[in-house]
């Protein structure tokens, strides 16, 4: 069977905060590595985000898992250096995402550091990229949302703007990171040397709308906004029913005949107007106002039970606390308890050979962890 820590013996120093690099981190973690983090002495802002349970951010807790902490004020030169000697001494991968610039001020830029190992990856999670005339603005997730094109198709035409509700590029950043920094991983096990990863919000968020470019250099048609549904197939949307939402994703033409059949309108199926996804998304305006007389004829429960036992791809609109008692996301395994049974958090979306990896330590309190990493590299005084 294989190891559900694939990376155990990879040494990972985080310098990073909030979510992009801590979520990095936190799946490097829960893969394995050995994830060192390094805080300033009042801690990653993340801490003091709540809501919080025994005086621990949720946020936090969900970020950091698995890791190590040590808090270390990188202003001051001894403590920047004995940073430095723990990254060139034990570190496979340096991974952070301080503002443009900031790290070679600190004394740990790549250059310098790859200078002194040159097998160490060196991962950086910049705002706007590490080139370009806007590399050193500093980026938050909304704003990168807004920049990058996501909010221009979220939600409804005519209505306000609205952002994506998670912080999706932070953590998709972080994704990419990982996946940057694996592929990093093979290639220096081939040649023996490391080199710099280089991703950022900007790029994330671009690279979620991967076929809304195509679409817009194919038919200079610029997206717009399209609520729940979606511009290149129809029907793939919300509909309001007697009593609530529901969800419906007629993904192709055979489903659109077993969604006519189990709404008792076999003759949309057949009209040449809606006979083939193309002519549907050419017709949306006339096809949706009758899908949605339609289905406002009855309650949820029934048009899920007629649309499920005909195979045509349906769901309720759950809210988190429904999402968590779901038999299906309970068979999952995926929502894990801390070994010591105070927490439950989210684990990674991954198993091995049927095993998710498990929940093996908590995220750790403030420098917990400063001692025995870096004694006796940072002055006395200042473990």
């Amino acid at each position: 069977m294989a190891s559900a820590h694939p990376l155990h013996g990879l040494t990972v120093v985080e310098i990073g905060h909030t979510v992009a690099a801590p979520y990095a981190g936190m799946i490097l973690a829960e893969l394995g590595a050995d994830v060192i983090k390094v805080e300033s002495p009042g801690g990653d802002y993340s801490r003091g985000m709540p809501p919080f349970r025994d005086g621990r951010s949720a946020v936090y807790q969900a970020l950091n898992r698995g890791k190590r902490s040590i808090a270390v004020d990188l202003a001051d030169a001894a403590q920047a250096g004995a940073v430095r000697s723990l990254i060139v001494g034990q570190a496979d991968v340096l991974l952070h995402n301080l503002k443009f610039g900031a790290m070679d001020r600190l004394g740990l830029g790549a250059r310098e550091l790859l200078a002194a190992k040159p097998s160490l990856i060196y991962c950086n999670i910049g705002a706007f990229g590490a080139v370009g005339p806007m590399r050193q603005r500093p980026g938050y997730d909304p704003l990168v949302q807004a920049f990058g094109g996501l909010m221009s198709i979220m939600g409804e035409d005519g209505r306000a703007p609205v952002r994506v509700g998670v912080s999706i590029t932070d953590m998709a950043a972080g994704l990419w990171s990982v996946i940057g920094i694996q592929a990093a991983c093979i290639e220096r096990n081939r040649t023996g040397r490391g080199g710099v990863v280089d991703t950022s919000l900007v790029e994330t968020a671009l690279a979620w709308l991967a076929y809304h470019f195509s679409s817009y250099f194919a038919s200079g048609v610029v997206p717009k906004r399209e609520g729940s549904g979606l511009a290149q197939i129809v029907p793939y949307q919300a509909f309001a029913t007697a009593d609530t939402y529901i969800m419906v994703a007629a993904g192709n033409d055979n489903i659109f005949r077993k969604l006519s059949t189990a709404l008792g309108h076999e003759e949309l199926a057949t009209d040449p107007r809606f006979a083939t996804n193309k002519e549907r998304c050419a017709n949306r305006a006339v096809l949706i106002p009758i899908l949605e007389d339609i289905f406002a004829t009855a309650p949820a429960t029934q048009w899920l039970e007629r649309l499920g036992a005909m195979d045509v791809p349906c769901s309720p609109i759950n809210t988190i606390d429904q999402v968590v008692s779901e038999p299906q996301t309970q068979a999952l395994g995926i929502f894990q308890t801390s070994p010591d049974g105070a927490e439950k958090l989210l684990g990674l979306p991954l198993s091995f050979d049927g095993v998710r990896p498990p929940f093996v330590r908590s995220a750790p309190p403030l420098g917990a962890h400063t001692d025995e990493v870096l004694q006796p590299r940072v002055l006395p005084a200042q473990g």
